[in-house]
């Protein structure tokens, strides 16, 4: 079964990923209004929208159709295999998205740069990280989303032909494909490598005797 793609907070929507508990979940929703005054002495009513997820009973408290609490969470978790200190890099880019998207694509690279010599790289030239990979049979799909990462984080930093603040969603998307690289790369190799390790030993014996 794939997995339900991310999909931001927006008001009134029957179901999304909630930021309180980060799962993708179904929505109820409620009203409620606040007078305040302003400068000039005259009151003015804010429309305020109560959200409550079903999976963590917890609120979502938007005014004007603004989401107020909590902050919304512009991407998704860190896939939870990735070192702890690609993650702390991860989700800085993610508390920055809204407020900088050159900045976020930076971090993301910078999460690719070191997630390279996590798997054995130098981590000095992602490129030539990426080369040395695919000569030890790198999946192409993966090689391709490492390169998205890479190209669009360079052009963040340095002036390029593409403008990344033209597409707020690209930091997003960049989030999605560091995800689905630590998923190809750590999570389904240490899924399966446990399940060998839990073949009789006899049996993996065997297998080594055939393969030598």
């Amino acid at each position: 079964m794939s997995q339900q793609p991310f999909t931001p907070p927006e008001i009134k929507k029957s179901a999304y990923h909630c930021p309180c508990c980060g799962a993708y979940s179904a929505q109820l929703w409620g009203k409620a209004y606040a007078s305040r005054g302003n400068n000039s002495g005259q009151i003015k009513t804010d429309e305020i929208t109560i959200g409550w997820c079903i999976h963590c009973k917890s609120n979502t408290i938007w005014v004007d159709k603004e989401l107020v609490y909590p902050e919304a969470r512009q991407a998704p978790l860190p896939n939870e295999d990735l070192p702890e200190d690609i993650k702390v890099d991860y989700e800085e880019a993610v508390l920055i998205i809204g407020r900088s998207l050159r900045g976020a694509a930076a971090l993301l690279r910078l999460c690719i740069q070191k997630l390279c010599k996590h798997l054995g790289e130098s981590g000095k030239n992602i490129n030539n990280d990426i080369a040395e990979l695919v000569k030890k049979g790198l999946n192409p799909t993966i090689q391709k989303s490492l390169d998205i990462v890479r190209v669009v984080g360079n052009e963040a930093v340095h002036p390029g032909t593409i403008d990344i603040k033209d597409n707020p969603k690209t930091s997003i998307i960049l989030c999605q494909l560091i995800n689905i690289i630590a998923d190809g790369m750590i999570t389904q190799p240490k899924m399966i490598e446990g399940l060998y390790s839990s073949l009789p030993e006899e049996k993996r014996d065997q297998i080594k005797k055939r393969d030598q």
